[in-house]
């Protein structure tokens, strides 16, 4: 018997249970990212990203949104994702903070960011016809993504996705000669 997982289909409204730091509202958002797959099945080492469109359409972005006082920083990091680009994912270390400048509201806000490895894609979500969504390379995300922190945020993405630590061993095997005496 198969497991069936349940995915809200309603975006939380409303700013009453927004978190504020030194009255700066604070956003929490992500890189959802994940390894393309080459053309015989393998995952490569290119890297692809998840930008949304905006409500109204007009810009692209990373999916980000308020952080509310009942969840974690994680957990809005991941509600976020699944509300506005339809993706579930594995959270990882946070790619900094940012104050940035509201454009609508005309004050300044606090922006956390983390990387998301991409694990599954929706084909339900809650702002599915509000936004679309578009796998980019890390170029094409970097030139189309509108908000100058968010392009930041996806230079320490990939600064540390190219980290030497962060590249997969090679296996080294030990060769050993035994010489036996007769």
């Amino acid at each position: 018997m198969g497991v069936e997982k349940m995915v809200c289909l309603a975006s939380r409204t409303g700013r009453q249970f927004q978190r504020y730091n030194k009255g700066r509202r604070q956003v929490v958002g992500c890189v959802p990212y994940r390894f393309k797959l080459s053309n015989d099945g393998k995952i490569s080492d290119e890297v692809e990203v998840l930008v949304i469109s905006s409500q109204k359409g007009h810009a692209l972005m990373f999916p980000k949104g308020g952080w509310e006082l009942d969840e974690s920083v994680e957990e809005a990091a991941s509600r976020e994702c699944r509300e506005e680009a339809g993706v579930l994912g594995n959270i990882e270390h946070q790619l900094g903070k940012w104050d940035f400048l509201s454009k609508s509201r005309g004050t300044y806000y606090e922006g956390l960011m983390f990387p998301m490895l991409v694990t599954e894609q929706l084909e339900f979500w809650p702002e599915q016809h509000l936004r679309q969504r578009i796998w980019m390379n890390v170029t094409e995300a970097r030139e189309a993504c509108r908000d100058w922190w968010m392009k930041e945020a996806l230079d320490v993405l990939v600064e540390r996705l190219s980290s030497p630590m962060n590249q997969p061993k090679e296996e080294k095997t030990l060769s050993i000669s035994i010489e036996t005496m007769c």
